[in-house]
C-alpha cells in the first residue's frame, strides 16, 4: 500500500460520519432553495430518453415522486397551443443545442401553469446527448402581467372615452356659460384672467382679448381697484376662495355693485390648476342695505334719546346692543357692556332668581310680559325698573332677537311703598280708634287749650302735650295736624311705651335688610312715612338714651339713618310729643336728655284732667250715650239728674277714658228708655293731688309694690317669670317706673351659694 494514498490513511469514525453528512446537508439546502424559488432542476439523456428530476421538478409537473418519467408523459400535459414550440425545442435538443422555452401545461383539472425551461445540451465522446437545465413555475408572474395588460388597456380606453366626454361637456359648458344671464370668468393659478364669457364682454364693452390677463382691472371703479386687486391676489396666493363687493363699469359708463366670487380647482396633488368665478349684480341689495343702515342710524338715534334703558340680545342671550341711556346709567361703553359675561350682572341679587324664571317663561311662551326689578347704577346704587321683554322668532319658532326695555319706576315704587306704609299706619290708627272723634266740651279750661291749639297749628313748631293718662293728648295732636298746612299729608302716631326698647329705633327710623335677626327686607320707618306730615310721639318720656340721641338729630338736622344703613335720609316732619310724666324731673334724674327736652318743649300744651272741667261732664255723657246706644241698637229718652250729679261729683282719676268706659258699660246693661249707672263702679280712690306725677303717699305705695314683685322675681323684669308679668304691665313701662322710682334691681338678685371646700 502506498503510504502517500489518502485512502490508505487511517480516518476516525467521527470524521467519516462528517464526510457522509456534508453532501446530504448540501442536497437539503439545494432542495429548500428550489422549493422557495419554484425552480426545479433536471437531467435528460436524449439518446436513451432517461430523466433525472429534482423533487421540485416533480412538484411543478405534479407527478408522483415514484413515477417513471417519459417524454410521452410530459407531452400529454403540454398545452395544445404550445405543442409546436415544445416540439421545436425538442428538435433543438436532439441537435445538441440549448433550450430556452416558455410554455404552458394543461393540468387534468383544467388549470393552466406557465413554465420557463432553460437547459444546456452537451454531446459526449460516444455521441450521446445530455441536457442539464432548470424548470421554473412562472404562473403567478404571468397571470399578474396579463392582469396588468388588461388594466392598462381598460384605463387607456376609459381615458380616451373620458377625454371625448370632457371635450363634449366643455363645449356644452361654454355654450351654457355664454348663454346664461351671469358674468362668468376663469383665471390662471397666478390670478390672471384666461377666459370671460360673452355676458362679461357685453357688460364691460371690451373685447375678450383686452379683458385677458390684468386687462379686466380697467373696468373696476378707481375707488375699489386697489382694495379689490389686493384682496384677489391675496386669495390667489393663499389658494383660498375669494369673495368681495366691487363696482364694475358697464358699457354705458355706469358703475354698478357686483359680488365677485372665485373658487380654486386643484389637481390630484392639490395644486391649483385654474380659478372659476362669477359676478352677481347686487346694486339693488346695496341700495337696500344703505337704506337699512340709514334707518338703523335713525332708529339708534331714537333709541338713544328714548327715556328707557333698551338692550338687544341674541338667541343665546349674547349682548348685541344697548342704547346711550342704558350705557350712561351703567357707566360702561358698548364694548365693555358686550364683554360682561354674567347674564344678570347688573340685576340686584335678590331679583336675579325672579328675573331668570321670568326670562325662561318669556322664551318658552313667546309672549311679551313685564317684570319689576332693581338695576345697579354705575355708582353702585340700585333703582327700580319695569322691564319688558319681547322676543322675535323665525318661521320655525326659533328665537332670533330679544328686546328688553327698562323704565325707571324708582319714584313710583317709593310712592307706592310710602302709600302702603301710610295705609298700614292709617289702619293701625283706625284700629286703635281714638277715645272720641272730636273734642267735646265748653269749659274755660278746655277752651284755653283749644285757643292755644288754633294759634300753634298753622306753624311748624314742635309741640309738647302734657297731662294725665286719658285726658286726650292724642286728640290734641290730631287737632293740631288737621288745622295745619300739613293736613293733606300723613299723620303717623307712635306709642313709645308700647314698642319693645330693642325695636323702637327700627320702628321710628326703619332698617336695612340684614340689620338684625328677622330683618329679611328693607323697612321704611315712621319718620319716612310721615315725610311732609306730622309725627305724634306718645309717651316720649319712655325712650331709651340712644333713641333720644337719634330723635334729637332729627329735630336739629332733619335727617337720620336707617338701622344697619349708612345713607342719610332727609325728612320734613313736624313733631308733636306727649307724656304723662314730669320731664323736668326726668331731666334732673338723668333719664331724659335736657337738650332733647328743650327741643320738644318749644310750645307746651297741658291738657286739664276731667275733674277740673266738671261742667263738660253732662255734654260728654250725652255724647257717649248717643254713640254707644246707636251701636247697641238702643234708645234712651233721658238720663236722670241724680246720675248726672253723681257723675259730676266723681273725681275721675282715669279722666275721659274712664268716663267713656263707664258709659259704654252702662249702655250695655241698662234697659231701654232710661239710662242708669251702677254707682258701685264709681268708688273713688284717694284723690290724686298732682297732675303730672304720683303723690308722695301713692309713690311710696307703688314703690313697695314694685319692690315686692322684683323680690319675688329674683330681680328680673323681663321674661315669663319677670316682675312685669306678675304686675300685668309691659316690661318697658315697668323698667321706666323702676328708673323713676330710683329702685336698684340688683339688690333683689339672689347671690349664688359658694361652692363647698
Amino acid at each position: 500500500m502506498n503510504a502517500l494514498d489518502p485512502q490508505a490513511l487511517p480516518v476516525a469514525p467521527a470524521e467519516q460520519e462528517q464526510l457522509i453528512q456534508e453532501p446530504r446537508r448540501r442536497e437539503a439546502y439545494l432542495a429548500e432553495a428550489e422549493k422557495l424559488s419554484h425552480t426545479g432542476s433536471f437531467g435528460w439523456n436524449v439518446s436513451r430518453d432517461e430523466y433525472f428530476w429534482s423533487d421540485e421538478t416533480f412538484r411543478i409537473f405534479e407527478f408522483a415522486r415514484s413515477s417513471k418519467v417519459s417524454l410521452q408523459m410530459i407531452l400529454e400535459r403540454v398545452h395544445p397551443q404550445d405543442m409546436r414550440s415544445v416540439n421545436m425545442a425538442l428538435a433543438a435538443a436532439n441537435r445538441a443545442e440549448g433550450i430556452d422555452l416558455d410554455f404552458r401545461l394543461l393540468m387534468p383539472d383544467g388549470r393552466i401553469k406557465y413554465l420557463h425551461v432553460a437547459g444546456k445540451s452537451e454531446r459526449g465522446e460516444t455521441g450521446t446527448i445530455e441536457v442539464i437545465g432548470a424548470v421554473m413555475d412562472v404562473t403567478t408572474r404571468e397571470l399578474t402581467e396579463v392582469e396588468l395588460r388588461r388594466s392598462k388597456e381598460a384605463y387607456v380606453t376609459e381615458q380616451r372615452h373620458a377625454e371625448v366626454v370632457i371635450s363634449k361637456q366643455e363645449a356644452e359648458l361654454h355654450e351654457v356659460v355664454d348663454s346664461i344671464p351671469a358674468i362668468v370668468w376663469r383665471a390662471l393659478p397666478d390670478g390672471s384672467n384666461s377666459y370671460a364669457n360673452s355676458r362679461f364682454v357685453e357688460y364691460v364693452g371690451m373685447p375678450a382679448g383686452q379683458i385677458a390677463g390684468s386687462g379686466w382691472q380697467a373696468a373696476v371703479h378707481p375707488d375699489d381697484l386697489e382694495r379689490h386687486k389686493a384682496k384677489w391676489l391675496a386669495s390667489a396666493a393663499r389658494g383660498e376662495p375669494h369673495e368681495n363687493d366691487v363696482r364694475f363699469r358697464r358699457a354705458d359708463g355706469q358703475y354698478r355693485w357686483q359680488l365677485c366670487r372665485g373658487i380654486p380647482v386643484r389637481d390630484e396633488t392639490g395644486d391649483i390648476v385654474r380659478w372659476y368665478g362669477v359676478l352677481t349684480d347686487i346694486e339693488d341689495r346695496k341700495r337696500a342695505e344703505d337704506k337699512i343702515r340709514e334707518q338703523e342710524t335713525e332708529l339708534r338715534q331714537l333709541l338713544d334719546f328714548a327715556p328707557q334703558l333698551i338692550a338687544v340680545y341674541g338667541p343665546n342671550r349674547e349682548r348685541l346692543y344697548a342704547n346711550r341711556i342704558a350705557l350712561d346709567y351703567l357707566g360702561l361703553s358698548l364694548e365693555e357692556w358686550r364683554q360682561t359675561r354674567a347674564p344678570a350682572a347688573f340685576v340686584h341679587p335678590d331679583d336675579r332668581e325672579r328675573e331668570l324664571v321670568y326670562l325662561a317663561s318669556a322664551r318658552s311662551n313667546g309672549s311679551a310680559d313685564q317684570l319689576e326689578l332693581r338695576l345697579r347704577r354705575g355708582d353702585g346704587v340700585y333703582r327700580w325698573f319695569l322691564a319688558r321683554y319681547n322676543t322675535v322668532r323665525d318661521n320655525n319658532g326659533q328665537i332670533l332677537r330679544c328686546y328688553v326695555s327698562n323704565t325707571d319706576i324708582e319714584d313710583r315704587k317709593r310712592a307706592e311703598e310710602r302709600l302702603q306704609q301710610e295705609n298700614v299706619a292709617l289702619r293701625e290708627e283706625i284700629d286703635k280708634a281714638s277715645m272720641f272723634e272730636e273734642i267735646v266740651g265748653t269749659s274755660p279750661a278746655l277752651q284755653t287749650v283749644l285757643s292755644r291749639i288754633s294759634k300753634v297749628a298753622p306753624s311748624d313748631s314742635t309741640v309738647l302735650v302734657t297731662g294725665e293718662t286719658g285726658t286726650g293728648k292724642e286728640l290734641v295732636a290730631r287737632a293740631i295736624h288737621r288745622r295745619s298746612r300739613r293736613a293733606s299729608r300723613a299723620f303717623v302716631a307712635v306709642n313709645c311705651a308700647a314698642i319693645p326698647r330693642d325695636l323702637i329705633a327700627s320702628e321710628l327710623f326703619g332698617h336695612e335688610k340684614g340689620a338684625f335677626s328677622g330683618a329679611v327686607q328693607r323697612r321704611l320707618g315712621r319718620f319716612e312715612l310721615a315725610d311732609g306730615g306730622t309725627m305724634f310721639l306718645d309717651e316720649v318720656g319712655e325712650l331709651s338714651s340712644d333713641v333720644q340721641v337719634a330723635l334729637l338729630r332729627v329735630l336739629q338736622e332733619r335727617e337720620f339713618e336707617r338701622v344697619g344703613g349708612g345713607e342719610r335720609i332727609r325728612v320734613d316732619v313736624r313733631v308733636v310729643a306727649a307724656t304723662n310724666r314730669d320731664l323736668t324731673v326726668a331731666v334732673a334724674d338723668g333719664t331724659f336728655r335736657q337738650d332733647l327736652f328743650y327741643r320738644l318743649n318749644v310750645f307746651p300744651l297741658e291738657m286739664p284732667p276731667l275733674r277740673e272741667r266738671r261742667e263738660d261732664i253732662p255734654v260728654l255723657v250725652e255724647y257717649f250715650v248717643g254713640r254707644y246706644a246707636r251701636k247697641a241698637g238702643k234708645t234712651f229718652r233721658r238720663v236722670s239728674k241724680r246720675i248726672l250729679d253723681r257723675l259730676q261729683s266723681y273725681p275721675w282719676p282715669g279722666n275721659v277714658r274712664e268716663l267713656q268706659n263707664v258709659i259704654e258699660r252702662s249702655v250695655i246693661v241698662s234697659d231701654p228708655d232710661e239710662f242708669t249707672v251702677d254707682e258701685s263702679w264709681l268708688s273713688a280712690p284717694p284723690l290724686v293731688e298732682s297732675r303730672l306725677g304720683l303723690s308722695s303717699t301713692l309713690a311710696a305705695h307703688e314703690k313697695t309694690i314694685v319692690e315686692d314683685a322684683l323680690r319675688a322675681s329674683d330681680g328680673r323684669v323681663f321674661g315669663p317669670s319677670g316682675a312685669a308679668v306678675r304686675l300685668g304691665i309691659p316690661p318697658s313701662t315697668l323698667d321706666s317706673k323702676i328708673r323713676a322710682l330710683k329702685i336698684n334691681k340688683s339688690r333683689f338678685r339672689t347671690r349664688p351659694a359658694k361652692p363647698s371646700q
